[in-house]
């Protein structure tokens, strides 16, 4: 078992999903329950799979947690795309958010790596 908090994939998680937050509280008010929900729930999924997996007995369980990580980190990015074509989000902040979530699944993946090495 290990400090999530010490992990830097999971400090970039946690950066990202604040900066989901504050993006979609300008998205129109009818996606409250829709896109708003479904992208701030897939990025904070990204962190807390993390965090869930740092808290398991074996390194097989966090590889397990950091593959669901990974899904959600795919998600966020459809999901960034999906905002940008419906012009709820402009060119520079889907960027943005683009290689941030490239970056955290990078980091995932090579993190995965050195742990099955183990």
């Amino acid at each position: 078992m290990q400090d999530f908090r010490n992990l830097q994939v999971w400090k970039k998680s946690h950066e990202f999903t604040l900066k989901i937050y504050k993006i979609t509280c300008d998205f129109p008010r009818e996606e409250m329950f829709g896109l708003t929900s479904q992208i701030r729930r897939a990025s904070s999924s990204v962190a807390t799979n993390i965090a869930e997996g740092c808290g398991r007995s074996s390194d097989a369980e966090l590889i397990r947690f950091l593959y669901i990580s990974m899904g959600s980190a795919s998600e966020s990015e459809y999901l960034i795309l999906l905002s940008y074509d419906l012009k709820y989000i402009n060119s520079a902040d889907m960027s943005s958010l683009i290689s941030s979530i490239q970056e955290i699944k990078m980091m995932l993946s090579a993190l995965i790596k050195t742990l099955k090495k183990q």
